[in-house]
């Protein structure tokens, strides 16, 4: 008897868990959808920062503000603050356009104050950000109340154990009003920094206009390019160690200086990462404030730019190969007649690029070196390439890399990148199986925003540069249809055109066409002088700078034969074989 009763009474628990559970999906509308598959993935608790030595809670604090904010000289604070001239005064247009940009879903600061209440006060009186920041800007002093922030301790996933800070990461939470008058300083600096030439052509990421997408292109256009003259082309693949944290305002103050920046600008940037104060926030953390020294604050929606400014100069000048970068990752391209030569030229490179890093301050993480040498599709030499030997530590070469999100591999096939981008999307779906199920879950409705949101976009990455070939395409195609029949809620033999139009999703194929096509208008819309994958485009493609408009390139969203020749024939085949357009 007791058995039975046992197993009645957890019975009774499941059937009111599925019934409260399905109660909870019927009320489930577009905005709770993010919800429930938060609950249906599930969320391991955050682990408390178990360091080996420190055994209180401020000893923990202590050590994480050493390992995170390692002390460093920083100039101290001007006692005098004159006013510059010829300031222009910031207007209410541009808070109102750098409000419309800042989500209410972000976590505000110390203060506890999100960017709606930042939004209905700027409605209610649109004089109080430019009253605020105009003076700021005039004196070129980012004021002590704007350098407060919360620093959110999370564990890092997958390490096998977490006595050490290594072990954990952070999140810096800004002040949302400081955040707003940083996103109005970088968009003043970013047109100052293109007018002066102060940016290198082929740096992307953290400008507007420039993305993966450019880095990516640029790069596989030059080794095809170099592989058509018979070279043998290697590529190193670098990461800046430390990244924002290394950046000295002093030095970066000076080099905007000579640059011809604006003086007042130029004095509020070295002001902006001074004399900051942070409160770590784990279980039992005390809450207070303490100094620290930072390079660049994270978070900040001017930090990205200051790097890029920062690191300019670490870009070689090399006549058969390339340098180009994303923010913190570098990659350096060479060519010779033989792979041993590059090896070498690698080399070369690298240790002419670690002195002017070695003078601002900035050193790469090099056990993340990675090394690839490209072949083509015809080379049937030899696969056993010699590694490269940097500051005494080796690294063979890879036969697939990850950089900004796409698979490299040497022969640049596009099935490595599409089947990596298949598993993700699956593991994806694994979850959001769980919200549906036959005659019952969410709407279709629901279904169709979390299959966009989580699958779609994690899915097709990539097809803007990379086209799958039939096999892989298969796969993503027979993938798609089990998506749909559940975001549709179809029966297993429903037609695939009842399919796309039941979940109001189109077949893959046509996703990935449309990808390509408006990565192209993209492309040739964008000034060759910002963008280094326009600038590749031949003279025979009309482009923006040849006094083309982008209506006369709406060509390639409709799907009209007329010009299609001209791009399909030139860009498609001296940008990359297995490109966007």
């Amino acid at each position: 008897m007791a058995h039975v009763a046992r197993n009645t009474y957890f019975k009774a628990i499941q059937s009111a868990k599925r019934v409260l559970w399905s109660h909870f999906l019927d009320g489930v509308n577009s905005r709770s959808v993010w919800d429930a598959r938060k609950i249906a993935a599930g969320r391991a608790p955050n682990r408390f920062p178990t360091l080996e030595y420190p055994s209180s809670p401020t000893e923990i604090k202590n050590t994480l503000l050493q390992h995170f904010f390692p002390p460093r000289p920083s100039p101290p604070p001007p006692l005098i603050l004159p006013a510059f001239l010829d300031v222009p005064p910031v207007l209410p247009s541009e808070g109102s356009s750098a409000l419309q940009k800042s989500s209410n879903t972000s976590a505000p600061g110390p203060s506890g104050i999100p960017y709606s209440i930042r939004k209905r006060v700027h409605i209610a009186n649109k004089g109080i950000l430019p009253s605020l920041f105009t003076p700021l800007l005039t004196h070129g002093y980012h004021p002590l109340a704007m350098k407060m922030a919360n620093a959110i301790v999370l564990d890092k996933p997958g390490k096998p154990d977490y006595h050490t800070p290594a072990s954990f990461r952070i999140i810096v939470l800004l002040e949302t009003v400081s955040k707003i008058l940083e996103r109005l300083s970088a968009l003043c600096l970013t047109a100052a920094a293109r007018s002066l030439g102060l940016l290198h052509p082929n740096q992307c990421g953290s400008l507007a206009g420039l993305g993966c997408f450019d880095a990516v292109a640029t790069l596989t256009h030059e080794v095809r390019l170099l592989q058509a003259a018979s070279f043998k082309v290697s590529t190193i693949f670098l990461d800046v160690k430390g990244g924002f944290d290394n950046v000295c305002a002093t030095q970066l103050a000076s080099i905007l200086a000579k640059g011809g920046v604006s003086a007042h600008l130029v004095a509020w940037i070295k002001s902006f990462p001074s004399s900051r104060q942070c409160r770590l926030i784990f279980q039992g953390a005390p809450k207070v404030f303490c100094p620290v020294t930072v390079g660049t604050p994270q978070g900040s929606p001017i930090s990205p730019l200051l790097f890029v400014l920062y690191v300019a100069s670490l870009h070689p000048t090399i006549p058969q190969g390339l340098a180009i970068s994303y923010v913190d990752d570098l990659t350096i391209t060479v060519s010779s007649d033989s792979v041993g030569s590059n090896i070498r030229a690698l080399q070369y490179y690298f240790g002419i690029i670690q002195r002017p890093g070695a003078a601002l301050r900035v050193a790469f993480s090099v056990p993340k070196t990675e090394l690839i040498h490209w072949r083509t599709p015809k080379d049937r030499s030899d696969v056993s390439f010699p590694p490269i030997v940097i500051n005494d530590m080796l690294f063979p070469p890879s036969q697939a890399v990850r950089w900004l999100g796409y698979w490299l591999t040497p022969g640049i096939q596009t099935s490595t990148h599409f089947r990596r981008r298949l598993a993700l999307a699956q593991a994806s779906f694994t979850t959001i199986r769980q919200l549906t199920a036959a005659g019952k879950g969410l709407s279709s409705w629901c279904n169709r925003k979390l299959v966009f949101g989580a699958i779609l976009l994690s899915l097709t990455y990539g097809c803007d540069l990379f086209i799958p070939d039939a096999g892989t395409l298969k796969k993503l195609d027979s993938f798609w249809h089990g998506v749909l029949r559940r975001t549709a809620n179809c029966f297993y033999n429903t037609t695939r055109g009842a399919q796309y139009r039941e979940a109001s999703l189109p077949p893959i194929s046509s996703i990935c066409k449309h990808h390509r096509r408006s990565a192209a208008l993209r492309l040739v819309c964008a000034p060759s002088e910002f963008n280094p994958a326009t600038a590749r485009i031949p003279e025979s493609v009309p482009t923006w700078d040849q006094g083309r408009s982008v209506d006369d390139h709406r060509f390639l969203l409709q799907g009209s034969s007329k010009p299609s020749t001209l791009l399909h024939g030139s860009v498609r085949r001296l940008i990359l074989p297995s490109t966007c357009l």
